[in-house]
């Protein structure tokens, strides 16, 4: 049971109807590799590097306004009896440290962890299921624990025989092997192996477009063009979704054929009018069948914002919001990586990512980034109201996944 705290002491008994879903909060409550890898940036950069880090339904869209003042939305019973620290902690999803994990979940209670290699290795799938059910002890608002289980080049805990006999394999490897039925199977499959170690997001599926083996991107793709991306990323999100996993739209805009913004800045030079026409699609086709979350990427979009990466621009989370009707988490890639550290401090980049229009940061350096939100709150830098809605966001994507309904 978790720990009782003043968090949520006031909410004797909220029954919240969420469309044909009832949530109860009882009293007292409060983005590499493995088949051969090619590279895993977890395991080859420095501790602050990061790795990055049909049938069609309607999306799931929250009837409430995100941008209403408190007391509009479901969350809000929650969030008005948070304190501003509780409340700029829920904003950052944080790489799992290598110590100290337990300690800093019980003085920050972040929204939550990402795994990396580091943490499935040498290890079973009960002993990673103990461990994260002691991150999930440890804090007062349950955690969204996720990792990057693409298939692939890009397999953090399938790559360990101690947790899995082979890795998954590529989206284009299961694909040629079985169609779309393979790759809905291939999909549940995934989720099984997640959520028996308690991890409720998987950050996929990987929507950018790619047809050039030469592209940077391509091994991590479809491999295919826009329409048949867009219905691989519908297959597996709505698999997703049935079986309760968390599911993350990336690398919104669309990668391209750019480099690795792990390593250096890049500038994306293409016509708006390939994006509308392509690299949008599979982000379209991921938010009709409900993805959870779209992780935008740090690439220099010169067509929409020549100034800024698309992680830190509010025209392309303009565009995602209002163009593309995504009412869902919007998460940065790692705010670590080289692309935004070339041209911003790490708590100048955090303080950015929050006025572009971010609800979730991906940190690899979390108490730095934290306190400068912080900071900038209290400095008037950034409105509450702004903290206020992207963690409305956060505890909704928390509330369809399961998480809120044992809080005690």
């Amino acid at each position: 049971m978790k720990r009782k705290t003043s968090l949520l002491c006031a909410l004797l008994l909220a029954i919240v109807s969420i469309g044909a879903f009832v949530f109860v909060f009882p009293a007292g409550q409060s983005t590499m590799p493995e088949k051969q890898p090619a590279q895993d940036t977890a395991q080859t950069q420095p501790a602050e590097q990061p790795e990055s880090i049909e049938q069609e339904t309607e999306p799931n869209i929250e009837s409430a306004d995100d941008t209403a003042p408190l007391g509009t939305h479901p969350m809000d019973g929650i969030i008005e009896q948070m304190t501003l620290e509780q409340k700029a902690a829920q904003m950052f999803w944080v790489r799992c440290p290598d110590t100290g994990a337990v300690e800093l979940i019980e003085q920050y209670n972040p929204a939550g962890y990402v795994l990396f290699a580091r943490d499935f290795e040498d290890k079973t799938r009960d002993a990673v299921a103990q461990t994260v059910q002691s991150y999930q002890d440890a804090a007062d608002i349950p955690l969204l624990i996720g990792t990057d289980e693409e298939g692939g080049t890009v397999v953090r805990a399938s790559r360990f025989k101690t947790l899995r006999s082979w890795p998954f394999e590529s989206p284009q490897e299961v694909y040629a092997q079985g169609g779309m039925e393979g790759i809905e199977a291939d999909t549940a499959e995934k989720d099984r192996f997640l959520l028996e170690m308690g991890i409720n997001v998987n950050l996929a599926p990987v929507a950018d477009v790619s047809t050039n083996a030469n592209d940077f991107m391509y091994a991590r793709t479809f491999g295919k063009n826009a329409a048949d991306t867009s219905d691989y990323v519908g297959v597996v999100v709505r698999t997703m979704k049935q079986d309760g996993m968390g599911s993350v739209l990336k690398h919104f805009p669309g990668y391209g054929s750019n480099g690795d913004t792990h390593t250096a800045l890049v500038t994306d030079t293409r016509p708006a009018s390939t994006f509308r026409e392509s690299d949008f699609l599979p982000f379209q086709a991921g938010i009709r069948q409900g993805a959870d979350a779209v992780l935008v990427s740090h690439n220099i979009i010169e067509a929409f914002d020549a100034h800024h990466p698309a992680s830190l621009s509010l025209t392309m989370h303009q565009i995602l919001r209002e163009e593309l009707g995504f009412d869902g988490v919007i998460v940065t890639d790692d705010l670590s990586m080289e692309a935004i550290t070339q041209t911003a401090g790490s708590g100048d980049a955090a303080v950015q990512a929050v006025q572009a229009g971010n609800d979730l940061l991906l940190s690899s350096a979390f108490v730095t980034q934290y306190q400068a939100v912080l900071d900038a709150v209290n400095a008037g830098t950034i409105d509450e109201d702004t903290i206020n809605s992207a963690v409305r966001r956060v505890l909704q994507w928390k509330s369809d996944l399961g998480l809120l309904e044992d809080v005690t």
